[in-house]
Formats: C-alpha cells, sequence, structure tokens
C-alpha cells in the first residue's frame, strides 16, 4: 500500500464510503425490483449486463491472462455467487430491506469458521465473540412485538445466502493467488449469468416484456449495474489500494447500515427497540470481525464478494 498525504487518503475514503452507500441502497432498488422480475432473472441479467460493461472497458488485461484456469476458477466463482444472490433475492421478497442488508453482512462472521473446516486455521477469540453477538443479534431480530418468535423464511434464507457469500470469499482467497483478480471478476460474472438463466428456466417462469417496458424498472435495473456493481467494484478497489486495511474493513461495514437507513427512509421499515438492538448487536460484531487481529491466512481486507475490479492498464 502506498502512502499517501493525509487530504488525497479523504479521497480514497469517501471512494469507500460511497461504494457501502451504494450496496446499502441496492438493498431497497431490489426489492422494488423484485415487483417486475423473478430473483433467478433479475441476479442474471445483472450479472450479465455488468459484465459486458467489464469485459469491454478491461478487455486488454482479460485478454492478457484469457486461459484454462483463469476460466475454471472463474466458473466455480460465477456458481456460489449466483446461488449466494439468488437466495438472498428470494429471501428479500418475504423480509424488509433492513433486515436483509444486517443478515447478510453476517457473512463476515462466517468466514473464519469456513477457514477453520476446510484449512484447519482456528478462529480467533475475536471471531468467535463476533460470532456470539451476531447470534444474539439474530436473535433480537427474531422478536416480534409481543416479544414472539417473529423470524421469517425470507430472514432464514438471508442468513443461508450469508453463507455462500462466507464460501465465496474462502475460494476468492484461495484463487485469487497466482491469477489476475479483474480476469476471474469477469469470468465470475458471465458464468452467473449463463449458469442462472440455465437454473431460472426450469425453476422461474421467464419474465415478460412488460418489465422491460417499465421506466422504473429499467431505472432500478440500470443503477443496479451501473453504481452497485460496476462503480462501486471500482470505487473498493481504488480505495482499498490507499486506505489502511483496518479502516477500509470498518468502512465497507456501512453496507448494513446505509441498507437500514434506506429500508427506514424509503420503504418504510418500522424500527422496533428489538430491531434496533439486533442490528447494534449484528453491526458490532462486523465491526469486531472487520478490525480486530485475525490470523494472517485470512484475506485482510475481505474481497467484496463480487470480486474486485482492477484498472485495466494497458
Amino acid at each position: 500500500m502506498k502512502i499517501v498525504a493525509p487530504a488525497s487518503i479523504w479521497f480514497y475514503k469517501t471512494l469507500l464510503v460511497l461504494a457501502t452507500l451504494f450496496w446499502g441502497f441496492s438493498f431497497v432498488v431490489v426489492k422494488g425490483a423484485l415487483d417486475d422480475m423473478t430473483p433467478g432473472w433479475l441476479t442474471s441479467i445483472r450479472f450479465l449486463l455488468t459484465a459486458m460493461i467489464v469485459g469491454f472497458v478491461c478487455r486488454k488485461t482479460i485478454r492478457r491472462h484469457f486461459n484454462r484456469e483463469h476460466i475454471l476458477y472463474g466458473c466455480v466463482l460465477g456458481i456460489v455467487a449466483f446461488f449466494a444472490f439468488w437466495v438472498q433475492n428470494v429471501g428479500l421478497t418475504d423480509t424488509t430491506p433492513g433486515r436483509n442488508a444486517f443478515l447478510t453482512g453476517t457473512y463476515c462472521v462466517i468466514v473464519p469458521f469456513l477457514y477453520w473446516a476446510i484449512d484447519r486455521k482456528r478462529p480467533t477469540i475475536f471471531n468467535i465473540v463476533a460470532a456470539l453477538l451476531c447470534i444474539g443479534g439474530v436473535g433480537f431480530i427474531s422478536l416480534g412485538h409481543d416479544l414472539s418468535f417473529a423470524l421469517r423464511w425470507g430472514d432464514g434464507l438471508t442468513l443461508f445466502s450469508a453463507c455462500f457469500i462466507a464460501l465465496h470469499m474462502v475460494f476468492v482467497a484461495k484463487f485469487a493467488k497466482g491469477h489476475d483478480m479483474l480476469t476471474l471478476t469477469f469470468f465470475q460474472l458471465l458464468s452467473s449469468s449463463v449458469f442462472g438463466m440455465l437454473i431460472s428456466t426450469f425453476a422461474e417462469p421467464l419474465p415478460g416484456m412488460a418489465a422491460f417496458a417499465s421506466t422504473s424498472f429499467l431505472v432500478q435495473m440500470g443503477y443496479l449495474v451501473i453504481f452497485a456493481s460496476a462503480l462501486a467494484m471500482v470505487f473498493q478497489n481504488l480505495g482499498q489500494t490507499r486506505v489502511p486495511p483496518t479502516q477500509a474493513s470498518l468502512i465497507l461495514s456501512l453496507e448494513s447500515v446505509f441498507g437500514v437507513i434506506f429500508s427506514v427512509l424509503l420503504y418504510g421499515e418500522d424500527m422496533t427497540l428489538q430491531l434496533f438492538v439486533g442490528f447494534a448487536l449484528i453491526f458490532t460484531g462486523l465491526v469486531i470481525s472487520e478490525t480486530l487481529p485475525r490470523p494472517k491466512k485470512y484475506p485482510d481486507p475481505p474481497e467484496k464478494f463480487t470480486g474486485a475490479l482492477a484498472d485495466d492498464e494497458d
């Protein structure tokens, strides 16, 4: 990481904040887009359009690293990423954007335990504390106004999607060594789209032309592709090359906070005391998991599960 002037580093921190802002707002946008298109097709078309942008802008870098390994590893990442987004979006049909945002964020806590299962690298005490805080937070979120159990099936699917996201991060850490992350990201996006369309063809009805004739849906899809995917990936990549890892991880944790803020302001989500306490516990767990010491084997900071977009230098 290059050393930059204090005034300059604030520019890169701002880029990271903008990336989390784009991602946080995307929970509300996806919720609206699901009124016009099913989760699988929405995910597939989003990835296809993003792959087209990445492929065009960064074609020289992709061409330079075009080989069997990049295609194979990219496809593995793509299949896992599709399931992560698909399950998350199916869950969003039965929960609020704010709950979806915070429950998705628990993937940060799951990652160290997946490393333990795969590489026999024990989690730190901080990982365990973070996991307990997140479990407590989920417990509060599952309580209704009368303190009865109110965890919806959409919340359960969101937690399940967090496991896929965590698995994706483990694969990214393994595949990134000796490979170009931009090229892997391109093949991930492309394979996610193709695989998703195959799955959606059998699992969901074909999207009607009415969705593509809807101005609101086209605006929503444009936001998801341009801002929440392409630009956010660029901003994250640029920011993480200049901002110290601990600070970058903390900033990226704001994604779930922005998700709740936009859900309350734009979606009308009711912020009960139980939800507030649950969100606070989960956010504290995310901060501990992202900022306190981790074994060197874990990626620092963890890549966003869509992959990092590097500059096309040539």
